[in-house]
């Protein structure tokens, strides 16, 4: 006996639809990511459909209902999910989003996505959803909007399934639009990344602030990739910390001390002297320090709730301090006429276009306050804003003492050789090219372990050797792995091209994408590829108009992306065999999951260069 839905239709008046129900061809708004609400460009089809089964409403090329005909929703441009999700959640009227994005493969068997049985009694009352609004949501059009198959009211909900095949073909031909960042469309401040961590020499460098060094470029990697004009400080004068970024793949400025810094750390030094209200009878005064200032009355101008520490109170100005100082304000007035204007828009922008972020572990930043405080101090006409990211402790489990980064780093890249030899014998040292991978492994170990986690929150490192397993599902050198595995299987299909085993690779246009009718198809697909664009917009996002001195980076939503990415693939990988037998009639298949396979390649090279590791082509 067929379950009843929890759900019901109200059916269309004779005379009419029924009041709530929206007009055909209204166009539909909807709430983007900033809050605003705009236009959709979304037609809402309603005329009734013909029911592909009781209670389901489905698209075809052409539908005729009692009173007129319409065209099937086709897409246009590159398909998004924010731009389907806006789309569903406006057809269901005003109110708050209710549509969300299945993941998990047990429900994308049935449906890809659902607005959940206990949102709908709120939205409608005891359940009731309009009939109009069935039929209009199996119908929605609209540049972005994914093709729909089916909308049906299930007791989960309102369940709504995509036309893949349309899907497949509208991605996976056109897979440059789904791997290249876009830009955003409104007008942003630069950004300049300070890092006080990167003043320390590598032997001194504590964990968490290796944390906040790779926070910070990672954060200029993603800004970077969205078109966003960035400045990176201090410049790195330690040759030992310079060694030390190469070996981690951080991409930071190197540079001796300039003449112009010094004039302008003598123009402070004397702006203080002139203006500083200095304490007096401090006593001797050590070396280097010029005197001590009173931020007490600051931090109550500038606001405790803008979350100043309340307990700040007298600074040391020191020569060191000024000297930061003249960095970044260098950094701020003379941006380099060659850098991209990114969101400044002009490049001879005023200062108020910059946003200064002040990337610092938890121990710094007390410290990191009194320098914001004291630029205000000593140029309160300075219009720029600076934001503080704060990076939470990192705390080694099962162990007794501490790390520091380099000890940190040669541990791992020990752990990584035993690995290997272990695996494939112990003369792979012998080969020159196994230190670079090996060192590619060790770094891919570490950028997992420390963004993997919100920048904010506590970190816990395990330093087991397990942590650089190929077997393991969570670290780095997992997702490494899978991305060495894809490159062979397209070394693998080259090899037996030249041989005269397949032939060439037809064009994309030419390919037949609903033979991809595995589960797993649909799942790279669906998770990693279609939504790869709302991530990278996601991750890069820095509220840079948002109240409070804090600001947020979200380093492990693309680490998360990956590890899931890959446990995917390699699922798929194991169970299926996508270079077959060499026989005509199994060609289109295999050709419709090599170009899937080389979307997800990309996406995965296009993720791994925003944490500045390279792809592996074997491990």
């Amino acid at each position: 006996m067929r379950r009843t839905p929890a759900f019901r239709t109200r059916a269309g008046m004779a005379d009419g639809p029924p009041r709530d129900c929206w007009a055909a061809g209204r166009r539909l708004a909807y709430t983007d990511p900033s809050g605003a609400l705009v236009s959709s460009g979304i037609t809402a089809l309603s005329p009734p459909l013909p029911l592909a089964s009781p209670g389901s409403y489905a698209s075809g090329h052409l539908v005729s209902g009692s009173a007129c005909s319409f065209p099937v929703a086709m897409a246009t441009g590159s398909l998004g999910v924010g731009e389907t999700l806006g789309a569903l959640n406006a057809a269901l009227g005003p109110g708050g989003p209710v549509w969300f994005k299945e993941t998990r493969a047990r429900h994308l068997r049935t449906r890809d996505f659902l607005a959940p049985r206990s949102a709908l009694q709120a939205r409608f009352g005891e359940g009731q959803v309009p009939e109009c609004v069935v039929r209009a949501i199996a119908g929605l059009q609209g540049p972005g909007v994914a093709p729909v198959l089916r909308c049906e009211l299930t007791p989960a909900g309102l369940a709504l399934q995509l036309r893949r095949p349309a899907v497949f073909e509208h991605v996976l031909g056109a897979v440059a639009a789904y791997v290249t960042p876009a830009a955003p469309t409104l007008p942003g401040p630069r950004v300049v990344l300070h890092c006080a961590a990167l003043r320390n020499a590598p032997c001194a460098l504590r964990l968490s602030q290796l944390r906040a060094v790779l926070v910070a470029d990672y954060l200029a990697r993603v800004l970077r990739a969205r078109g966003i004009s960035v400045r990176l400080v201090p410049a790195v004068r330690d040759p030992d910390m310079q060694t030390f970024l190469q070996q981690l793949r951080v991409d930071w400025p190197s540079a001796s001390e300039s003449a112009s810094r010094t004039a302008s750390t003598e123009a402070l030094r004397n702006r203080a002297f002139a203006e500083l209200p200095f304490i007096q009878n401090v006593g001797a005064l050590p070396p280097g320090v010029l005197g001590s200032v009173c931020l007490k009355e600051l931090v109550e101008e500038r606001g405790r709730e803008a979350g100043y520490d309340p307990n700040l109170n007298n600074c040391l100005v020191t020569e060191d301090l000024l000297s930061v100082l003249a960095e970044l304000q260098e950094a701020v007035q003379h941006w380099p006429m060659d850098s991209s204007p990114g969101l400044a828009g002009t490049p001879d922008a005023g200062t108020d276009s910059y946003m200064i972020v002040h990337v610092v572990s938890c121990e710094e930043e007390v410290q990191q306050q009194k320098l914001d405080l004291l630029w205000w101090k000593l140029d309160d006409q300075v219009l720029l804003t600076q934001k503080h990211l704060v990076c939470g402790p990192v705390k080694i489990t099962g162990a007794a003492g501490n790390l520091t980064a380099s000890e940190y780093y040669k541990l791992r890249y020990a752990q990584v050789c035993k690995a290997s030899a272990l695996k494939h014998g112990g003369d792979l040292a012998q080969d020159p090219a196994w230190p670079e991978i090996f060192g590619v492994l060790s770094v891919a170990t570490i950028k997992f372990e420390m963004l993997s986690t919100v920048p904010q929150s506590q970190l816990l490192l395990a330093l087991a050797e397990s942590s650089v397993s190929t077997k393991g599902t969570k670290s780095g050198t997992f997702v490494m792995y899978n991305c060495a595995r894809l490159a062979t299987l397209f070394e693998g299909y080259k090899r037996s091209m030249e041989q005269g085993l397949y032939p060439t690779f037809p064009p994309v246009s030419s390919l037949d994408f609903s033979l991809l009718h595995d589960e797993g198809e649909w799942l790279l697909l669906f998770n990693s590829v279609l939504p790869f664009p709302d991530l990278l917009s996601q991750t890069a996002a820095l509220a840079s108009t948002a109240p409070g001195l804090h600001i947020t980076a979200r380093t492990e939503m693309l680490c998360k992306f990956l590890v899931q990415l890959s446990m995917d693939f390699s699922s798929y990988y194991n169970r299926v065999h996508i270079l077959g037998e060499p026989r005509p009639h199994l060609f289109g298949q295999m050709f419709a999951r090599l170009q899937l396979l080389q979307a997800v390649r990309e996406v995965l090279h296009t993720s791994l260069a925003m944490l500045g590791l390279p792809p592996l082509s074997y491990i």
